[in-house]
């Protein structure tokens, strides 16, 4: 069939079969930042942007993106270079396998709360996972990336 997709402001089409998920598309279209871990669904890897929401892309059937605005972490990149200085500066930034699906999930939770207690902040980030750096210090990343962006 036939696949339309709005990929980061651009109109694609490829051919794909009905039970190809939206990770395996991204990734045939050259959207390499989009990663396989779990298959699960619980791990935020795969991570991708529908409707400005996250989604988690290794669970989500390509057919169900038709016609909707999808972002990867290359349709955001000046947002995402900015944040993850922050996350440097934290020591929240490692290995950096994570950072794709995590960067759009905290810049969906930045266009959803205006400003988010603790709590709401690391709800929101239920389900992506880091092998690396402690939760903590991704924590001070997020408010403090937040607050700047407020100016």
């Amino acid at each position: 069939m036939l696949l339309t997709l709005n990929v980061n402001g651009r109109k694609r089409e490829i051919l794909i079969s009905a039970d190809e998920y939206l990770l395996d598309v991204l990734r045939k279209m050259g959207y390499l930042s989009v990663k396989r871990g779990c298959d699960t669904g619980s791990c935020g890897l795969c991570t991708v942007l529908i409707e400005d929401k996250p989604v988690l892309s290794c669970s989500t059937l390509a057919v169900r993106a038709q016609g909707k605005n999808i972002t990867t972490i290359e349709g955001c990149q000046e947002q995402a270079e900015r944040f993850a200085e922050f996350m440097a500066a934290e020591g929240a930034e490692q290995c950096g396998f994570c950072a794709p699906g995590f960067t759009l999930t905290v810049l969906a939770l930045m266009k959803e709360y205006e400003n988010p207690s603790d709590e709401e902040i690391l709800h929101y980030l239920n389900g992506n996972l880091c092998r690396c750096s402690g939760y903590i210090s991704q924590l001070r990343a997020i408010k403090n990336f937040m607050e700047a962006e407020k100016r």
